[in-house]
């Protein structure tokens, strides 16, 4: 299987899937293609929560405000999976995540550099296409990466790693990492600081603690627990971002 993920939207992934089947018999999945436009922070996260949901796979990832310069392109060997993306640390964050389910280490993973300076075929603004699908069809049908022709291993690239919470006894501070499409405002801070409270303030503001959106109100503010694990501003058949007013990025304080 090779799967796709970008932040191209449509047709641009139309063009990868047929340079990837041109050369492979691989089934292709499709992750998403509406990531938030050029923000690798944001792909990063829900890859992370995602791609350890997929059996053994060969992932490409393309979001890439960094086409067309001199920026590295990676294959990352992680637990059973493959990932091939652009180095500016899109997939690092999921590279530890698959490393650790193989072997419970989340460093143990290996970088490929793909060379590809040499193509002069290549698109300075379409490296999806020309660049990231055939290396996933090559990586994907090898035996092995240290097989495939244009990828030497390196130890530089691009790390990405998500911000640390500050928790103390009676407050937690973090960010706004990510706003899904239901307008969840998910935060770095880990859910456990809520267990056994039924209210919190944000920002200085009330707001209840429950388990589910149904159990309040339709349109009611809510401070939950999200799949991801982390503290989620939310509400019941709303959104939590406008709600909070908040936005990616912003400092929220939690009082506990």
């Amino acid at each position: 299987m090779i799967t796709l993920a970008t932040d191209f939207g449509s047709p641009y992934p139309a063009a990868m899937k047929g340079v990837i089947a041109s050369r492979t018999d691989a089934r292709i999945e499709d992750v998403a293609h509406d990531f938030p436009r050029q923000d690798v922070r944001a792909a990063a996260f829900w890859l992370r929560e995602v791609l350890p949901y997929f059996p053994p796979a060969t992932h490409c990832v393309v979001v890439d405000p960094g086409v067309g310069t001199d920026r590295a392109a990676l294959v990352v060997e992680a637990g059973e999976h493959l990932l091939v993306a652009p180095d500016n640390g899109v997939v690092v964050p999921v590279a530890r995540e698959l490393a650790a389910q193989r072997t419970g280490d989340g460093n143990d993973f290996s970088v490929w550099e793909y060379e590809y300076a040499d193509d002069a075929t290549a698109s300075n603004t379409f490296h999806g296409r020309d660049v990231f699908a055939p290396a996933a069809a090559a990586v994907h049908d090898a035996d092995s990466v240290a097989d495939v022709d244009r990828c030497v291993p390196t130890d530089e690239w691009v790390d990405l790693r998500f911000p640390d919470p500050d928790i103390g006894d009676d407050h937690a501070v973090g960010e706004i990492l990510v706003v899904d499409d239901f307008g969840n405002a998910v935060t770095n801070v880990p859910g456990e600081v809520l267990t056994g409270l039924s209210e919190v303030t944000v920002n200085d503001e009330t707001a209840p603690v429950r388990d589910a959106y149904a159990e309040l109100a339709a349109g009611e503010r809510l401070v939950t627990v999200g799949s991801h694990g982390n503290v989620e501003l939310a509400v019941n058949q709303g959104r939590g971002d406008e709600a909070f007013g908040v936005v990616v990025g912003d400092r929220v304080e939690l009082g506990l």
